[in-house]
């Protein structure tokens, strides 16, 4: 199956090649991009991760795409759409995820890449709606998730299964946004 790409004014989100992941490891590696994770990861935890997003575009035609910004073809990181792997309120459920190298930070491009996703999730996956989590202090991401017109539902605010009771990123806001809103914000 080919895998999409997605294009706006100043980014291509294409499907990944061999030589991103050390691209993609140097990106998991930085302190700065990871200080809402539980840790930074190592090579082999970054391909990994790699290759698990290659089997989820394998196995729904969706997933993390590649970042690079058009000009110069520079890697900016990845921005995408997934299912949700773990069991919570708000699950069955197809996430949108970014993270972007730092240098990259405050230009808008996450913006502009998640709203071609949010496009393509809605008007050619016909997803019904996309959800977004985060830890509480994340307060750019959270604020990315509000231009995107995603709302925060307080009532499905989650504690992360994967991580041990008691663990200070244990707690997450829940946001979401559905295709209806969506495409009315989009009129």
């Amino acid at each position: 199956m080919e895998l999409p790409s997605l294009s706006t004014d100043r980014l291509l989100l294409r499907p990944w090649r061999e030589g991103d992941l050390q691209a993609f490891a140097a990106l998991n590696a930085d302190p700065e991009v990871m200080r809402h994770f539980p840790n930074c990861m190592s090579r082999e935890e970054s391909d990994s991760l790699a290759a698990r997003i290659h089997a989820h575009f394998a196995e729904h035609g969706f997933g993390q795409w590649i970042v690079e910004r058009r000009s110069d073809g520079a890697f900016l990181g990845v921005v995408g759409v997934q299912h949700v792997t773990f069991e919570a309120t708000f699950t069955p459920a197809v996430e949108i995820g970014w993270r972007l190298n730092h240098a990259f930070w405050r230009q808008g491009y996450a913006l502009e890449a998640a709203r071609a996703v949010l496009q393509y999730a809605f008007a050619h996956l016909q997803l019904d709606e996309v959800v977004a989590f985060t830890v509480p202090a994340n307060l750019p991401s959270q604020g990315l998730m509000q231009r995107l017109g995603m709302q925060h539902e307080a009532a499905l605010d989650f504690e992360h299964p994967r991580l041990p009771q008691g663990h200070p990123l244990r707690p997450h806001v829940l946001y979401r946004i559905t295709r209806m809103q969506w495409m009315e914000a989009q009129t």
